[in-house]
């Protein structure tokens, strides 16, 4: 029938039932192999994408130095960033969920997509591994690590602290916002006849607030990207705006958590609807 129904060009719909929330706190999840394996992920994972990504930051300052125009420019640093993403959700959905972002993560907490435990093991895994793909740049490059800057966000020239917590709040929304859409069990029920990877308009986001923010704060939208490169570059200028790229980014996910949570998919009106039946009863 499936297969008629293809050939006619109308598609079956698959049947949709919104996953119960996660529980705020699960001791069961560090009874199960499953768990740390995608504790593990998210850490390999993130090292791999800080290891890429501040390279390629590297290579383009030792590149341009010389000549402005040589090296892959900021369009190639964003394609760094938003391809790695890309790339690394693919791999690690299955496993993890492929957050490799304590903001992601920390959305999806509010969402109840997450546990509490799942959620402070993975940003931990993330940091962690941030610093270790840093630290692996270091290593390799050494010479020219702090000369050109290490990868380590800051607020650039002129730009006020105001306009860089804006700028990591809209662009941590657009980010989390991306993954809520992408990932919604409702759409991939709906389109399920659609081949679109959720990775690709995650990366997407990634590459087009990338391409809007490094000349504002280098972009960070992911803590864990900018402790990595903080503690190994370990400099006075990112240290003094590191909070930026914590505050920024959790405010922006939880703008999004809400949005998607409570006015796309109408939670507060559903919940108000429970409640109202319920007390009728």
């Amino acid at each position: 029938m499936a297969k008629d129904a293809a050939e006619q060009g109308s598609f079956p719909a698959k049947d949709y039932h919104d996953p119960p929330p996660a529980p705020l706190i699960d001791s069961k999840e560090l009874l199960r192999w499953s768990f740390y394996r995608a504790v593990i992920a998210e850490f390999i994972a993130t090292l791999l994408f800080l290891y890429i990504t501040v390279l390629t930051v590297i290579g383009y300052s030792r590149q341009s130095e010389a000549d402005q125009c040589d090296g892959v420019g900021i369009l190639g640093i964003a394609w760094a960033f938003g391809g790695m993403i890309f790339v690394l959700v693919y791999c690690t959905a299955g496993i993890s969920g492929g957050h490799i972002n304590p903001a992601v993560t920390f959305g999806l907490l509010l969402a109840r997509k997450v546990s509490l435990v799942r959620a402070v093991l993975y940003i931990i895994a993330q940091c962690l591994g941030a610093i270790c793909g840093v630290g692996l740049v270091k290593g390799f490059q050494k010479s020219f690590y702090k000369r050109y800057g290490g990868g380590a966000n800051a607020l650039q020239p002129g730009i006020s602290t105001g306009v860089g917590l804006a700028a990591e709040i809209i662009g941590t929304f657009v980010l989390v916002y991306t993954v809520f859409s992408a990932t919604d069990p409702k759409r991939s029920a709906r389109d399920s006849h659609v081949p679109v990877l959720a990775p690709l308009p995650i990366g997407f986001a990634v590459f087009m607030v990338h391409l809007a923010t490094i000349p504002i704060t280098g972009t960070g939208i992911n803590p864990a990207r900018s402790l990595g490169a903080a503690v190994i570059y370990n400099q006075k200028k990112p240290w003094d705006d590191h909070w930026i790229f914590w505050v920024g980014p959790f405010i922006g996910a939880a703008i999004a958590a809400f949005y998607h949570q409570f006015i796309l998919r109408a939670g507060a009106i559903k919940a108000l609807g429970s409640f109202r039946s319920s007390s009728r009863v």
